[in-house]
């Protein structure tokens, strides 16, 4: 007779791994290295700075 098998574990188990690939899924789908949102920021903020800069005082 085989080992006895704990199914709760091995839903579990099957639920982590599809969370899992699905983590893997996003990340290639939305992910940013940390250099490419720090240089988005530091364009953001350029691009604030040079449009005050165009204000007219009053």
């Amino acid at each position: 007779m085989g080992k006895p098998v704990n199914l709760n574990r091995y839903r579990k188990e099957k639920a982590r791994a599809n969370k899992k690939a699905r983590a893997d899924q996003n990340a290639v789908a939305f992910g940013r290295s940390k250099a490419q949102k720090e240089a988005d920021r530091l364009d953001r903020e350029k691009q604030t700075r040079d449009l005050d800069n165009h204000e007219l005082d009053e």
